[in-house]
């Protein structure tokens, strides 16, 4: 189920407010079986909305919840035995990885030995060229459960914090299910780390003013998603739907700028109407995104892009390997592990792969040396260039299928002037203007009048104008809705 659905937006959502409000004010004989109702029923919901999809995908997360909670039970019940503790949490862990190695890899490794079999050692070269199998094996290709690296990834933060001792045992796997399920966040995040919520499951705090600030966050998000994103998305599918060879550079450029704008708007829509659903029910999940395109060197980039995975692969990945303490070669080695493992959870297909080596690559690089000199540069619009060059570059990988594609799309944006398309078949006044709105939007607008807003916010008139913004965002937005515009969210597929 889509939040900027219909179905969503005008049966699920306003079944779920309704019935959370009246178990808010139904009389219980305590604030905790008050709570414990809440649960349940969101609980119930969180599992509709994800089944919606097909009941095949909540069998696989429901699985993933058993394992966790109970590898959570054996690794605090053998707290005082370190070995049975340790060995109950890599049993929890491969048990995680092995689920998401099979649904969201399998594929790729089919393709890689049906290539080997029919070419020997050169069929690895041609996997990594096409992605493409000879089909050899018959085996069928698997569906990939939607959200299933969010998800996994949430519920392996829960057992490793309890090894650490950073989180409290949770108990009651209802309340546990609640945390891996619960629909605001769980296909495409944030990732939540239980310890941030685990006082909110069991007392969270509901308020008009906290709902009130859910619904702005909500309409902001579904404004950036269906009035930015998808037009962009338009643009961008039908450019890189052509004949990449025949592109010139000026549409392929605009094929890159439109899914640069679209996958921000996309995704960073997604993370603001988590987090305002989170806020309706009573949840704070910590932000996602930090206008990262007006970062002035990819390492500040990656602070503000996808925090909440940033977050996660420090937390449980590059500082247990040692983090910078050890060394600049060891620091560069964890930096490459790091963003390795960043593309390979991304997806199954070498771009993903060469995505995240070229940041390791980049962020190593500026480690070196390169950072110095960014601090220093007096004209940072330089670095703000050099930054969003490398981010723009590193989304062709992203986007395409194969690095085939990739390879010879990055040609077309220097070495073909002219082509066979024409810009002014992609282009049009609503285009334009909502590029003019991504560009503003990204953070230019909000960081010049950030200290203003904040003076003003107040205001009457402010307050007022700021709802009809939010309102007109979401009539807008179900129009277009309505009128069958691109829909998808891009990190569904992971």
């Amino acid at each position: 189920m889509l939040f900027n659905s219909m179905v969503f937006l005008w049966v699920f959502l306003p079944i779920v407010i309704a019935v959370n409000f009246i178990l808010s004010v139904l009389k219980f004989k305590d604030e905790s079986t008050r709570i414990k109702a809440k649960n349940i029923f969101l609980l119930i919901a969180s599992f509709v909305f994800y089944a919606w999809g097909g009941i095949y995908y909540l069998l696989i997360m429901i699985c993933t919840i058993v394992i966790d909670f109970y590898g959570g039970i054996f690794i605090d019940k053998y707290a005082d035995d370190n070995r049975k503790k340790k060995t109950s949490l890599v049993i929890t862990i491969v048990l995680n990885l092995s689920i998401l190695f099979f649904f969201k890899y399998f594929n790729m490794v089919i393709i890689i030995i049906e290539n080997v079999m029919a070419l020997g050692g050169k069929g690895i070269i041609e996997s990594v060229k096409y992605m493409k199998g000879t089909g050899a094996l018959h085996i069928m290709e698997i569906v990939l459960p939607i959200g299933i690296s969010f998800f996994t990834f949430q519920a392996m933060s829960y057992v490793i914090d309890i090894y650490r001792s950073e989180a409290k045992i949770q108990k009651n796997i209802f309340d546990f299910a609640l945390y891996v399920s619960l629909f605001p966040q769980l296909i495409a995040g944030p990732i939540v780390q239980y310890r941030d919520v685990a006082e909110q499951i069991t007392g969270r705090k509901e308020s008009a003013d906290t709902f009130l600030y859910g619904i702005k966050r909500f309409c902001y998000g579904m404004g950036k998603k269906v009035i930015i994103a998808n037009t962009l998305a338009e643009v961008a599918d039908a450019i890189w739907a052509l004949e990449i060879d025949k592109l010139g550079a000026l549409v392929a450029w605009l094929g890159i700028i439109a899914y640069t704008f679209q996958i921000y708007y996309d995704f960073s829509g997604y993370s603001d109407m988590a987090i305002g659903l989170g806020k309706m029910l009573g949840f704070s999940f910590k932000e996602n995104f930090n206008y990262p395109y007006t970062s002035a060197s990819v390492q500040e980039f990656w602070r503000r892009w996808h925090i909440s995975l940033s977050s996660w692969f420090r937390d449980y990945v590059y500082i247990p390997l040692g983090g910078s303490r050890q060394g600049a070669w060891k620091t560069y080695f964890n930096v490459f592990i790091v963003f390795l493992l960043t593309g390979v959870w991304h997806g199954a297909n070498f771009t993903f792969i060469s995505w995240g080596l070229m940041y390791a690559v980049l962020l190593i690089i500026e480690r070196m040396f390169l950072k110095r000199i960014l601090e220093k540069n007096p004209v940072k619009f330089i670095s703000h260039i050099y930054t969003l060059f490398f981010v723009m570059i590193g989304w062709i990988l992203f986007r395409s299928d194969t690095l085939l594609q990739a390879k010879i799309y990055i040609m077309q944006l220097f070495t073909k002037p002219s082509g066979d398309y024409t810009i002014l078949s992609y282009i049009s006044l609503k285009v334009i203007i909502v590029i003019i709105l991504a560009v503003l939007f990204c953070g230019l607008v909000q960081n010049c009048l950030k200290n203003t807003y904040e003076k003003i916010k107040n205001n009457a008139v402010v307050i007022v104008i700021d709802y009809a913004v939010q309102m007109t965002l979401l009539i807008v937005s179900i129009v277009m809705i309505v009128s069958g515009t691109y829909n998808a969210f891009i990190y569904f597929q992971f």
